[in-house]
């Protein structure tokens, strides 16, 4: 594997988290998505609508992973009390210790880096310039999936299996 293009082992070492990561959120009832819905209402109670917009996907989309969110009791869909025709979702007591085990797992999961800052940087770079705008400015003004560099470890990590927020 030393003679290996740096391609081919971005690809396998993806692979191969991709796999560990996606069996941890399994045996926690959790989908990347669904983690990634937990780490967006870290911040509070969101529409679904908005939730669709940050996370970059279609409101369709976003609904099945807040009724399956729902389903296990992560979350809770509530009547906005400022305006009782929008519908908010908010992270449950259970969300909350689920999202919280999972980040401890994904810290235990993952091996360490001798500077994990300087390969979020790179990973960072290689997403922005192959992804182009897709993944550099989100809709809602708020930072794209991968964008945000305030903590060590995204919570979907790496890439939420598949968007690193």
């Amino acid at each position: 594997m030393r003679d290996w293009p740096t391609g081919r082992l971005l690809s396998t070492a993806s692979r191969m988290v991709e796999h560990a990561w996606l069996e941890a959120l399994t045996a926690l009832s959790l989908s990347h998505a669904g983690l990634i819905v937990l780490h967006l209402l870290e911040s509070g109670p969101s529409t679904q609508v908005d939730l669709a917009a940050r996370a970059r996907v279609e409101a369709q989309t976003m609904s099945r992973t807040v009724e399956r969110l729902e389903r296990e009791g992560f979350v809770e869909r509530r009547s906005d009390a400022a305006d009782r025709r929008r519908r908010l979702v908010e992270r449950t007591p259970a969300g909350a210790e689920v999202f919280g085990r999972a980040r401890r797992i994904e810290a235990e999961l993952f091996p360490e880096v001798p500077d994990l800052p300087a390969l979020r940087e790179a990973l960072l770079g290689i997403i922005g310039r192959s992804g182009g705008s897709r993944w550099t400015e989100a809709p809602t003004g708020t930072p794209a999936p991968g964008t945000e560099t305030t903590s060590a470890t995204p919570p979907d990590s790496p890439g939420g299996g598949t968007v690193v927020t």
